[in-house]
């Protein structure tokens, strides 16, 4: 189970996971720098950080690295989410309760997840390849940037 990400890491991993792509520390610092004043060298040391903690893979390119997730903010999402109901001492009602905080759209969403779990055929795929398409709920129904991550290979 992933520990969760630190505020800064959690700005740092949004935008790498919404941008899907190779990116630099610099690319990072500038869009960082829209929100607040923060030093290259902090980005420097947070995406070392992430790299160290398995969160993201890098390459060199000349002098500078690219990095890129090595998982998905949903999947991250997903093992806080279990971890969260696996430690609980009555799981049944953690889930209930959970699924009491949801919205309509949260809650179709998850019929809709259930469903492609309990398909093993071509239609299930398809229900997969529909669901991830879908959009996520807004940023504060889920509490987070409105993307879910995954979890980093470890």
């Amino acid at each position: 189970m992933p520990r969760p990400l630190g505020e800064l890491e959690d700005a740092v991993m949004t935008r790498v996971w919404q941008w899907n792509r190779p990116v630099t520390v610099r690319e990072v610092l500038e869009d960082l720098q829209q929100e607040r004043s923060i030093a290259y060298t902090t980005v420097m040391t947070v995406m070392d950080n992430l790299h160290q903690k398995g969160w993201v893979r890098r390459e060199a390119e000349g002098r500078a690295y690219r990095y890129t997730a090595v998982s998905t903010r949903a999947a991250y999402s997903a093992a806080l989410m279990n971890e969260a109901w696996s430690t609980s001492d009555n799981p049944a009602a953690a889930l209930v309760a959970f699924f009491g905080m949801m919205s309509a759209e949260q809650r179709e969403a998850l019929r809709d997840a259930v469903r492609v779990v309990q398909h093993d055929d071509e239609s299930g795929a398809e229900a997969v390849a529909e669901a991830v398409a879908r959009p996520s709920a807004p940023p504060e129904a889920e509490g987070d940037s409105g993307e879910r991550p995954e979890e980093p290979g470890r």
